[in-house]
Order: structure tokens, then C-alpha cells, then sequence
């Protein structure tokens, strides 16, 4: 019955972790104007939240060894709140460069924090879940990118948008920090000898790529899809934001039936089968033919990409070599890394020839997933 709570809890946190990134996204184009950047410019702004992140990652595989994850997830909700506020009301460039790289410590250290812990619902419970979790923080994204984009509508201001997404998370984080959960992992060992940074070894590099490959579609739409359309394609900035909530429905309803779909099949030929899928979405995305395409693309997409880092992720957290903290930091360093470091680069490329072809990069980095996926057995 305890694992069932639980299940609800991180359930919870997964969903209000995905609405930071529904807020961000919703918004992008509006904080890009603000500052009077470049996409290059913009990129490197972007760079200092992954910089964030990728300082937050060793830590935090650390301190779940050492701590748990529940606790160390319940500090960091608080902080990523407090972080994205801190965002939208940023006044200049230097502000708002130190809270986007105190949003990247927060939030990266949080989607470790939450996945460890969803690691150990899952084994509590004896059967695949991760991918469900995933699915509550896709849903808590594309609600918050639809929410954004009525923001927008009725002349919301970045930073009034921002604060009442503060005050709506409020209620939550008392509640959150309320629940108990014990530790699943209290060998000390762990406790005594996590290292405090480290990097995937053998079958856990590919995992990783995995992760990277995915994630870095995913951040991709996220940052760049509105922006994208609106540059590239000529569409109005109102619809501009559909993309990426049509690609969060994708991901939800994948995700949601993730775990029956990999329970049947198994991990390797669901990945194999995700990443052909997930090529032929960015292949219609780039097209650009028209709305719908590029609308259709997305969900397509968002099919494909799914359930790849679920699944990396659960793989690292039963690595029989490493311990489940260190070897979902070392799975997060490559993830969430191009999450966040891969959409500056993209800008980069997006700002020297155009957006699609940054996404006709991702298309071609995809093409790697069914060729990696047998990296998912674990082999004792």
C-alpha cells in the first residue's frame, strides 16, 4: 500500500515538474524579445541553464546515495519553484542570466532527485511505471504550453504569467513535503563511497546516448519549434506555441501506455521500433509543407521519443555495476545535458544557416536510437 501512495506522490511531482518547462517554452519568444538577442545571443543565455544543470548532476547522484531521494526531491521542488519566479520577474540581461542557471541547478538536480525516487516506486511495485511518470510531466507540460499560449491571448505579462504559476504550486509544495516515504536503499556502502561524479561505464554509454539523443528532440521543440515556425515558416506568433503542446499530447498518450506496451514487448524492441518512429516525425517537421505538417510532425515526434528516456532511465537506476544514484547522474549528464546544452547549439546552427536545419541535425541524430536500444538488456 505504501508503494501505491508513493506512486501518487511522484505521480505529482513529475506532473508539476512538467509545467516549469510548459511555462518556459510558452514564453521563450517573449523573454528572446525582451532581451533584443539574436538566436546565437539567446543560445548562449540558454547555455547558462544547462551550465546549471550540468553542476547539479554529480551532486545530486551524491546526495540520493547518501540521503534518499525523497528528501533530497522535496528541497529541490522548492528551489525550482523559487528559481522559475525568479525568471519571469528578471529585469535585465545579468539578472535573468543568474536565474536561469539557478533554474538549471534547480531543475536538474530535481529530475534526478524525482526519477530516483520513481525508481523506487517502481521496484516497490514490481512492475514498469516509469513510463507513466514521464507521461504526468509531459501532460504538465502541454498544459502549461496551452495555458501559455491563452496567456498570451489576454496580454499577460511574462512575469505576471510567471508569479501566478508561483502562487498556483504554493498548495502543492506544502503537501509534497508532508508525504514520507523510507528509504529503499540503506546499504552504507552507498552512503560512505558514492563518488560524487562520475560518468556511464560499459552498456550505461550507450543508455546515455540514448538519453542524449532523445532529449535533445525533446529539447529541441521545446525551445525552438515556436520560434521555428515563426521564423522560418512565417506563422503568427498565437499559434506558434500549438506545436509543442501537440507534440506534449503525443508524448502523454505514449507515455501513459508506455508501461503496458514495454511490459509485452519488452524494452529493446519497443526503443528500436520508438526511434523509427521518432525519425519519420522530424522528417515531416522539417518538411515545413505546411501547418499541419509541421503540427503532424510534431506528433509524430512525440511518439517516437516517448518512451526512450523513461526507459534509459530505469535501465540505469537496476544497473548492477553502479550504484542508483551515480549511475542516473551519469545517465542524466548525457540527458538532461542535451535537454539543455543541445538547444543553444542549435541556435547556434539555427542563427548561421536557419532553424530547420538544426532540426534536420536532430533528425539525423535520431537516425542512431534502433541501433542503440540493445544497450537496454541488463546483463548481470
Amino acid at each position: 500500500m505504501q508503494a501505491i501512495a508513493a506512486r501518487r506522490v511522484v505521480s505529482a511531482i513529475f506532473f508539476m515538474c512538467g509545467t516549469f518547462i510548459g511555462l518556459w517554452a510558452s514564453r521563450i519568444p517573449d523573454i528572446k524579445a525582451a532581451t533584443g538577442l539574436n538566436e546565437s545571443g539567446f543560445g548562449l543565455l540558454l547555455l547558462v541553464m544547462a551550465c546549471g544543470a550540468f553542476t547539479a548532476f554529480p551532486f545530486t547522484g551524491a546526495w540520493v546515495d547518501r540521503l534518499g531521494a525523497a528528501p533530497v526531491a522535496k528541497f529541490l521542488a522548492v528551489a525550482t519553484v523559487i528559481s522559475f519566479l525568479l525568471v519571469g520577474i528578471a529585469l535585465n540581461i545579468p539578472v535573468l542570466t543568474i536565474a536561469l542557471f539557478l533554474a538549471g541547478l534547480s531543475f536538474g538536480g530535481l529530475d534526478v532527485s524525482m526519477n530516483g525516487w520513481g525508481a523506487e516506486v517502481e521496484a516497490g511495485l514490481g512492475r514498469p511505471v516509469m513510463s507513466s511518470f514521464h507521461g504526468l510531466y509531459s501532460l504538465g507540460a502541454g498544459l502549461a504550453a496551452a495555458a501559455g499560449g491563452f496567456a498570451i491571448e489576454i496580454g499577460l505579462t511574462v512575469s505576471e504569467h510567471f508569479s501566478y504559476w508561483t502562487l498556483l504550486s504554493a498548495p502543492f509544495l506544502v503537501w509534497f513535503y508532508r508525504q514520507a516515504w523510507p528509504r529503499a536503499d540503506t546499504e552504507a556502502k552507498n552512503r560512505r563511497k558514492a563518488p560524487l561524479f562520475a560518468m556511464p561505464k560499459g552498456a550505461l554509454v550507450f543508455v546515455g546516448l540514448m538519453a542524449l539523443v532523445a532529449a535533445l528532440g525533446e529539447g529541441a521543440v521545446t525551445d525552438w519549434a515556436a520560434l521555428y515556425q515563426i521564423a522560418d515558416l512565417g506563422y503568427a506568433d498565437s499559434i506558434a506555441p500549438t506545436a509543442f503542446t501537440v507534440f506534449s499530447v503525443a508524448m502523454v498518450i505514449m507515455r501513459l501506455a508506455g508501461d503496458q506496451v514495454i511490459a509485452r514487448f519488452g524494452p529493446v524492441p519497443v526503443a528500436r521500433m520508438s526511434g523509427v518512429v521518432a525519425l519519420l516525425g522530424c522528417l515531416l517537421f522539417v518538411s515545413g509543407v505546411n501547418i499541419w505538417a509541421v503540427w503532424a510532425g510534431c506528433f509524430i515526434m512525440g511518439l517516437g521519443y516517448a518512451v526512450i528516456f523513461p526507459l534509459a532511465m530505469s535501465r540505469a537506476a537496476g544497473d548492477p555495476h553502479m550504484s542508483k544514484g551515480v549511475a542516473l547522474a551519469s545517465v542524466a549528464t548525457l540527458g538532461y545535458g542535451a535537454f539543455l546544452l543541445g538547444p543553444p547549439l542549435l541556435g547556434f546552427i539555427g542563427d548561421f544557416l536557419s532553424l530547420r536545419a538544426s532540426f534536420a541535425v536532430v533528425a539525423l541524430l535520431t537516425l542512431a536510437l534502433p541501433f542503440l536500444a540493445g544497450a537496454l538488456r541488463v546483463k548481470v
